[in-house]
């Protein structure tokens, strides 16, 4: 009897192991390090019956006509933007996801971005590192009494609420979906996008990314912004206009940002190989844009490992194998379509 394929992509040797154990069935088992994209080599996968991918990946209309034996795509993330829908819905194709996994893990994140910066920690770092130990040009601010604007109070955004609440923080949310039970519980407002933007002396960003808030914050409400607030975006990167961020950071509207996302993160993960490529000038400005900020002092980028801890990881392949066998047994699972 043929054992049913099943491909996963963005694979690590320890999370390739951790799957091997959890999913103990007779399974024909395929991993690859590499996303799943157009140009990956499809041949090997072509019978798969399911295909996991992750961030990077991204799953299209071809790629869906291509694997005539899919039934499942188990994509190991929360966002789902990077497959097409209609296409897996035309084929019949069911999309599960992992919607909850790191609501503390990227929160922690998201207040070791805050810290760096209001501490000035990854200055003293690089200063120190070079036995210099003066103090000057390091002074710090404290968080006590500081307004935090949050920008999606969901899951994640609740657990950066609470661990704000801790430092004496104020808070005040944005989001399309209040639940005005959770104000009263951990004390904190929603307001108006705009008045966010201007009474925040910390901006964070925690919603999903899709039509709605594509550009949230954009050229147009840019300028609203306090003057010397500090940007944190552990969430997309497409929730914030490009052209805006680099106008913010350049006219001194954000005194700081502390970005785990960022333009074009997908296309700059392998810059070397992307180099020796025929690319277009779209993809050389966003590299040319994304070093000019990592010469600049008061900005902190870090490699979309906002939810990238032990705990967390074995969450969503826990919740990923937890799917690919409901599935398949014909049980609940967290099904997108």
């Amino acid at each position: 009897m043929t054992k049913m394929k099943i491909a996963f992509f963005e694979v690590t040797q320890k999370e390739k192991n951790y799957i091997k154990k959890k999913l103990s069935r007779n399974f024909d088992l395929q991993f690859y390090q590499e996303p799943l994209t157009d140009g990956f080599d499809s041949k090997a996968i072509l019978d798969a019956s399911v295909i996991s991918p992750f961030i990077y990946s991204v799953v299209s209309a071809k790629i869906i006509s291509q694997i005539k034996k899919l039934k499942l795509i188990a994509t190991r993330s929360t966002g789902f933007n990077h497959i097409d829908l209609t296409a897996a819905k035309k084929r019949k194709v069911a999309v599960a996801n992992v919607p909850y996994y790191g609501e503390n893990t990227v929160a922690e994140h998201t207040f070791a971005l805050i810290l760096a910066l209001s501490r000035n920690l990854h200055k003293a770092y690089v200063r120190t590192s070079s036995n210099d130990f003066s103090i000057e040009g390091l002074r710090g601010f404290d968080l006590r009494g500081k307004t935090l604007g949050v920008v999606g109070a969901g899951s994640i955004g609740v657990h950066v609420i609470k661990i704000a609440k801790g430092f004496g923080m104020e808070i005040m949310a944005f989001d399309s979906k209040p639940n005005h039970i959770l104000t009263e519980l951990l004390d904190f407002n929603y307001v108006p996008l705009d008045e966010l933007l201007k009474k925040s002396d910390i901006i964070t960003l925690h919603c999903p990314y899709n039509q709605f808030t594509h550009h949230l914050i954009n050229m147009n409400n840019i300028k609203k912004v306090k003057k010397g607030a500090l940007f944190i975006n552990t969430a997309r990167s497409g929730i914030i206009e490009p052209k805006a961020l680099y106008y913010a950071i350049e006219k001194n509207i954000f005194s700081g940002a502390g970005l785990d996302v960022f333009e074009g993160e997908e296309l700059l993960k392998e810059e070397n190989q992307m180099l020796t490529k025929n690319v277009s000038v779209e993809h050389l400005e966003t590299l040319l844009k994304r070093n000019i900020l990592l010469r600049r002092e008061n900005v902190i980028i870090t490699p979309h490992i906002a939810f990238d801890s032990m705990e967390a990881i074995e969450r969503i392949l826990d919740t990923t194998v937890e799917n690919i066998i409901s599935f398949l047994e014909g049980k609940n699972y967290h099904k997108v379509i």
